[in-house]
């Protein structure tokens, strides 16, 4: 009892300074309310240090050697931290308190993951905690950006819980203008809600706690293989891992990138060209579409940067075309060098294995190629003499690159979106309705299942009874739910269209159906009338936003009980169709 005791007051100790992190920026504090808060700074500090050393003194407690690294810069921190409290000035920061913040939220994860928690698939099954997790980050982050701090004038309940849906689904819809009315607290809000909801909160909480405690509960194991699309339970954490360093990582390059190709002129400061660079890397592999600037990459300073759209286009692509189909690029890359080292040593032996490269990647980056090619021809033809016309020749496909990737869910502009003629609107409708891939930050309706239900089409005109590629046949149950996930989809959208056309009559109908596909997919894109419409019309947006993130299917499937296995059959009839 006293071993568990000693576990917990830590825990809801860091809770408390994290709770106190939230005020203290939130809120402008007096001098006696900021002797209080660096009080329970300060005990939480002092109890991560004495709990952690005590836990390293306890041998049946003490954590295995891989998190001893771990603790050692932890340690590192707290101790830093406990010297900002004492009034110790630390270098490389200008503002002590944002050593003790960093602190705090590293001993909150610390100490969140040394918690044991066992979720029973006796009362909630993957999907319906999928959802939870979801609809609780959103509560969180409309009542943090309803903090007074968090924006310059205030903002209403409704366009905080529209801005943090639209944050976490990563859509990038915003009702206000996200660079000069949030302050850059509230901008740190926006960016970590697009994070945690690109990558998903069970994602994060399960891989630490796995980390810190070097375990999990069978019942956990078997949810997150479900969640992360796991072929076996040993490859659960692996790819929870996986997922989490490649997204870092590649959000790192990209903010370099980005940086390297910033206008000093244009961005004087250098942690300002640091802030933009990271914020826009972490929105674009997302597929989040939010920006601190107010026209996006429209801006008269961006407009003709080909080479930030170039980079924000390859970021999106990356996170779109989903973490399956990188681990698979990797592991095909892998193969090709360690049999080039063969090739080079005196071994020249060839180790072949066959389908590397799956199914699901072959269908996917050909799906994905198709239609990049296809939207950027059609953007370019379309828009030549239009919004394109004054780009040159190079900068002509560039732009079309860019609208061609950024339907694909991400929602970044570069054009002006309302100039677009009808056919180039009706292209890049059809590009949200796809969207990304499967197991990528985007959303859509997936490359893949327009893969499938097209394969499908050629199939049933040839007469052939079951659906086959490269030599492999695709499954029932894969059509069905590529159908379903099809129909879901218009139902959805065509019920949002319907509603906000009763709630704002006076709104174009080729608006209001491109609005209700950019928030059904995520994609973020508008053709200018968000911050007009009605509280209920920003309510449907809000609702299709979320069901377009956890995809309808999913919310079926969480709510109706599964048929686990049918010992009988019907006799089978035809129906006409037509």
């Amino acid at each position: 009892m006293g071993t568990l005791l000693l576990k917990k007051i830590p825990f809801w100790v860091s809770f408390l300074a994290l709770g106190a992190i939230i005020y203290d920026l939130g809120f402008d504090q007096s001098e006696s309310m900021q002797r209080i808060l660096s009080s329970v700074y300060g005990t939480n500090f002092t109890l991560a240090f004495v709990g952690l050393v005590i836990l390293y003194f306890k041998k049946e407690d003490r954590p295995k050697f891989k998190v001893w690294v771990f603790d050692f810069i932890y340690v590192v921190f707290v101790f830093f931290a406990l010297r900002v409290v004492l009034g110790w000035q630390i270098p490389f920061f200008d503002h002590p308190n944002t050593w003790i913040y960093l602190t705090t939220i590293f001993v909150f994860v610390r100490e969140f993951s040394a918690i044991k928690i066992n979720f029973s698939r006796q009362y909630l099954n993957p999907a319906q905690l999928f959802i939870i997790s979801f609809l609780l980050i959103i509560i969180a982050g409309m009542l943090l950006l309803m903090l007074p701090n968090a924006t310059y004038s205030g903002i209403k309940p409704i366009d905080a819980l529209f801005t943090s849906t639209s944050a976490v689904c990563v859509t990038g819809l915003a009702v206000v203008d996200t660079g000069t009315f949030y302050t850059t607290f509230g901008q740190i809000i926006i960016v970590c809600l697009i994070q945690i909801g690109g990558i998903g909160i069970m994602t994060f909480t399960s891989y630490f706690s796995y980390f810190f405690r070097g375990g999990s509960s069978y019942e956990n194991q078997l949810m997150l293989r479900e969640m992360t699309n796991s072929e076996k339970i040993a490859e659960v954490f692996g790819t929870l891992k996986k997922i989490l360093l490649l997204t870092f990582f590649i959000e790192f390059v990209g903010a370099i990138f980005i940086y390297t190709s910033l206008d000093a002129a244009i961005i004087p400061s250098v942690l300002d060209r640091i802030y933009f660079s990271g914020f826009h890397s972490v929105s674009a592999f997302c597929n989040a579409g939010f920006s601190t600037l107010s026209a996006g990459f429209y801006d008269i300073g961006f407009r003709f940067n080909y080479s930030i759209q170039i980079y924000v286009s390859f970021l999106i692509i990356m996170g779109g075309i989903g973490f399956p189909i990188l681990f698979n690029f990797l592991t095909y890359f892998k193969h090709l060098l360690v049999n080039s080292l063969k090739a080079i040593g005196k071994n020249n032996f060839y180790v072949y294995k066959p389908w590397i490269i799956n199914m699901n990647t072959r269908i996917v980056v050909i799906t994905t190629g198709i239609l990049l090619i296809i939207g950027t021809v059609a953007f370019y033809a379309l828009e030549y003499n239009n919004t394109l016309s004054e780009h040159s020749g190079f900068g002509k496909i560039v732009v079309a690159f860019f609208n061609s990737v950024t339907p694909r869910t991400a929602g970044f502009n570069n054009i002006d979106m309302s100039a677009l003629t009808f056919a180039a609107t009706m292209i890049i409708i059809f590009l949200m309705w796809v969207g990304a891939s499967p197991g990528g930050t985007g959303g859509g309706i997936k490359t893949s299942t327009l893969a499938i239900a097209t394969l499908n089409f050629f199939s049933i005109a040839r007469g052939k009874n079951r659906v086959e590629v490269f030599k492999r046949e695709i499954s029932n149950n894969t059509i069905n739910r590529a159908f379903a996930a099809i129909s879901l989809s218009l139902i959805v959208i065509g019920m949002a269209v319907f509603a906000i056309t009763i709630f704002d009559r006076k709104t174009g109908l080729l608006e209001i159906a491109f609005e209700c596909f950019s928030a059904y997919t995520t994609t973020g894109l508008s053709l200018g009338i968000t911050a007009g419409l009605s509280p209920e019309s920003k309510a449907v947006l809000i609702v299709c936003m979320f069901i377009g993130r956890v995809s309808m299917l999913s919310i079926l499937i969480a709510f109706f009980r599964q048929v686990k296995n049918l010992k009988y059959r019907y006799p089978s009839e035809e129906i006409s169709i037509n």
